[in-house]
């Protein structure tokens, strides 16, 4: 089993930054690779960001790219989400998850999921 913490949601303005951190533990739990996704009110998970398990590879949603970035530090067993330049359209809930089954953009393909930290962007 793998438990995910996610920390670091906070309610900012419009062009501020925040780091999401996700804690993982358990067996195996530095050797997965790792997704962000979030959702916000009404809607359905959305995919943000992708990391593979030895960092060498990444991904990112559209609207994200080129103002977040995903990283990884094995030795501490955390994943990070840097988020720059927020838009109000950023608010939502973010989780991270481990251990994708197939299409990574997916998120029910994911085996073990955090529970989730809010990230309001006010204008």
């Amino acid at each position: 089993q793998v438990k995910l913490v996610a920390s670091g949601g906070a309610s900012v303005q419009a062009g501020d930054s925040l780091r999401l951190s996700c804690v993982a533990s358990g067996e195996d739990s530095v050797t997965y690779n790792m997704g962000w996704f979030r959702q916000a009110p009404g809607k359905d998970h959305e995919f943000v960001s992708f990391i593979a398990w030895s960092g060498s590879r990444t991904e990112y949603a559209d609207d994200v790219k080129g103002r977040f970035t995903v990283s990884r530090d094995n030795a501490k067993n955390t994943v990070y989400l840097q988020m720059n330049s927020l838009k109000p359209e950023d608010t939502a809930v973010y989780y991270c998850a481990a251990n994708p089954q197939n299409d990574y953009r997916v998120y029910t393909n994911y085996i073990y999921w955090g529970q989730g930290t809010q990230v309001t962007v006010s204008s």
